[in-house]
């Protein structure tokens, strides 16, 4: 879906404050966070990376910019916790003593207009063109290289869709490719020569192009 989670190429953020550490957690409460997430495959049916990399994508821009990692990591898995049933929205900010926003609802008609690709279509090498498309739904292809060219670099094995696979779809795999495009190409007169982007994108996501 396009939203504030799909920041490639948005300015207006300032400089990224880099810190090098070593610590995958600063707090306690942030590993049970974590630990919930991974739980979550156990309680939940049909559960996929996808679903949840969607749960926090439905969070209200306000509230995704206020917050840190791990509070999204909670707020997404908590969503699907209640969509799914096994908590109880009123019980669960009553335990926590105050409100407890959650994500916003999936779209009703999520998916793109996507063909299935069940076979390769590209090989390394080939030029590529994405498809520019909107869905309301989760997607793996950026905002930033949609309707742009590219040149195969790499074909993976077959991997799920995700954008099936975030809405609880029929399971699907196709295969994937590592697509290098220019920075000229991307960003038009802010890129430079000698700068390059590698994505990698699902087949129904591409298209032929010529060089």
């Amino acid at each position: 879906m396009d939203g504030v989670h799909d920041l490639g190429g948005m300015h207006g953020f300032g400089p990224i404050n880099y810190r090098p550490t070593t610590e995958a957690f600063h707090e306690e409460w942030q590993e049970t966070a974590f630990g919930l997430m991974l739980g979550s495959v156990i309680l939940l049916q049909n559960h996929t990376p996808d679903a949840y990399r969607h749960s926090v994508e439905r969070m209200a821009p306000s509230h995704y910019f206020a917050v840190h990692y791990y509070e999204r990591v909670l707020t997404g898995v908590t969503t699907l916790l209640v969509e799914n049933g096994v908590l109880d929205h009123a019980d669960l900010e009553r335990r926590a003593g105050g409100r407890f926003p959650l994500a916003g609802p999936v779209a009703d008609k999520p998916l793109a207009d996507l063909t299935p690709q069940s076979e390769q279509r590209f090989n390394k090498g080939d030029v590529v063109k994405v498809k520019d498309f909107h869905p309301k739904g989760h997607t793996r292809a950026p905002r930033f290289c949609r309707g742009k060219q590219g040149r195969v670099l790499h074909v993976a094995p077959p991997f799920p869709f995700p954008d099936t696979s975030a809405h609880g779809g029929a399971q699907r795999e196709e295969h994937t490719y590592h697509v290098e495009f220019t920075a000229r190409e991307l960003w038009g007169d802010n890129g430079t020569d000698n700068d390059f982007v590698v994505v990698d994108l699902w087949d129904s996501y591409l298209e032929g192009a010529t060089a």
